[in-house]
């Protein structure tokens, strides 16, 4: 079940930019660059013992980044909680009445499974349910 915030998103128009923003500003070190090109986005972390924070530009004009961007302005874009059965967390949220943008999960950033809870069921908030893959000769 859900064991830890993982990240937070945050919403930006240049990952160039804000890169050197918490570079500069508070010392953190990025990560590399990924795209997801199944979400037409770019993230990049920042390691907070534990806690990451994701920065996320939009690669097209039509992405779920650039329509946030385009109505809200840059900030954050949505929490995300760290589980150990995703697929039991998605049934178990959509049997308590929640909207599930993902019913789902797919391969995110980082090679984890992901999928999103719809913000009107959770309070406002966007939130991500994330799960490591299993590597192969790891239990």
């Amino acid at each position: 079940m859900i064991q830890a915030l993982d990240h937070i998103g945050i919403a930006v128009h240049s990952l160039d930019e804000a890169v050197v923003f918490y570079r500069n500003a508070l010392g953190l070190t990025a990560s590399p660059v990924e795209e997801i090109a199944s979400q037409e986005v770019r993230t990049v972390f920042f390691n907070l013992q534990g806690v990451r924070i994701e920065l996320l530009e939009p690669t097209s004009p039509d992405s779920p980044i650039a329509r946030f961007l385009e109505k809200n302005g840059p900030g954050i874009h949505h929490l995300a909680l760290r589980t150990d059965n995703i697929t039991q967390q998605l049934d178990q949220a959509s049997s308590a009445g929640c909207r599930l943008i993902d019913p789902t999960p797919f391969i995110g950033a980082g090679e984890k499974s992901v999928a999103f809870l719809h913000p009107k069921s959770c309070f406002g908030v966007l939130l991500e349910l994330c799960q490591e893959l299993k590597k192969e000769g790891h239990l």
